[in-house]
């Protein structure tokens, strides 16, 4: 057998029939969590580890002195040490595109849950109440309301695309990265992020989890938004200050959010989000279609696949420092 391939959790059969043609072991962990990865690591000595949610430490990697690949399946890095691995020459691949239309579809759902607050609709209805339809105040119809995206990248762009194109929205969006001289088709760039927040009507959230990044909406942007505004969020939990969202909501700074990526996941069962009537959640699903879901293992096994062989790396999420001998 050749080089081995531990996968922290089973994966598609397309994307481990990848592996085994390129000649690699599959070994899939039988426990979970770090400390049982590690045991079974320091025992395989994998050439490679594949994840999708799961947090790819600096334990782990010493574990496996010769490790030379790890593949995320997905466009999140934030689960993986890259300085570490970088450090390391372990190189990285990822998926960027595999599930960016199930991502966006998602960012429209929650758009229109908010549009049409279906959190509070779903559970007055399932208490008896057939005639909540009758008390109803702003809700929306999207033709005409303006989205702000905040990043623009591969689930911003088309977003945008699906707003403006098929619900007739305006859509400005800010992005730090963007090149205000030719943005995405159906993207007004924005002056600024504050822009953004005052003008639109849903707040959309579309950036990776960084220094920059994190806690980045805190109260000081929320109170900018219209009363009548939503805020959505799919990227990563730890870009929003969630005790100022819950006063937003509570205060009425803004009508309605909603989430599927939160700071401590899974959500505590204690979480004061749960309490919030204007709040709607699903549990980081937005990319948990079956399509997105092979389409990245794909990618990530394609990406091991070309680190083990010598290829070409279509999708390097780094740039390794040569290993020092």
């Amino acid at each position: 057998m050749g080089e081995k391939v531990f996968l922290l959790r089973d994966a598609d059969v397309s994307g481990k029939k990848l592996l085994w043609d390129a000649g690699l072991e599959v070994v899939v962990a039988k426990g979970t969590g770090e400390s049982a990865w590690i045991e079974e690591m320091q025992r395989e000595q994998p050439a490679a580890i594949l994840t999708r949610a799961d947090r790819v430490s600096a334990a782990m990697m010493d574990a496996c002195p010769g490790l030379k690949a790890i593949g995320k399946q997905g466009i999140g890095l934030d689960c993986i040490d890259m300085d570490v691995a970088t450090q390391r020459g372990i190189q990285v691949v990822y998926a960027p595109v595999s599930n960016v239309n199930a991502a966006a579809e998602h960012t429209m759902f929650m758009i229109m849950a908010c549009a049409r607050h279906f959190s509070y609709v779903d559970r007055v209805f399932r208490g008896g109440n057939f005639d909540v339809r009758y008390g109803l105040h702003n809700t929306f119809e999207l033709s005409g309301r303006t989205l702000g995206l905040i990043g623009c990248g591969h689930v911003g762009s088309r977003v945008a695309q699906k707003a403006s194109l098929g619900f007739g929205m305006k859509v400005i969006g800010y992005d730090p990265a963007m090149d205000p001289e030719a943005p995405p088709a159906g993207i007004r760039p924005a002056a600024d992020i504050e822009a953004v927040f005052r003008q639109a009507d849903v707040v959309s959230l579309h950036l990776p989890s960084t220094p920059e990044t994190r806690n980045l909406v805190d109260k000081h942007l929320l109170r900018m938004m219209k009363p009548t505004a939503s805020f959505v969020n799919i990227s990563r939990g730890d870009l929003v200050v969630e005790e100022d969202l819950i006063q937003a909501l509570e205060e009425g700074w803004i009508a309605g959010a909603a989430l599927d990526v939160f700071r401590t996941e899974p959500l505590p069962p204690d979480s004061l989000l749960l309490a919030q009537p204007g709040l709607f959640l699903t549990p980081h699903v937005a990319a948990a279609v079956e399509q997105a879901v092979q389409g990245s293992c794909r990618a990530a096994c394609q990406g091991v696949v070309e680190v083990l062989t010598g290829q070409p790396v279509t999708w390097p999420a780094n740039h390794p420092l040569p290993v020092q001998e």
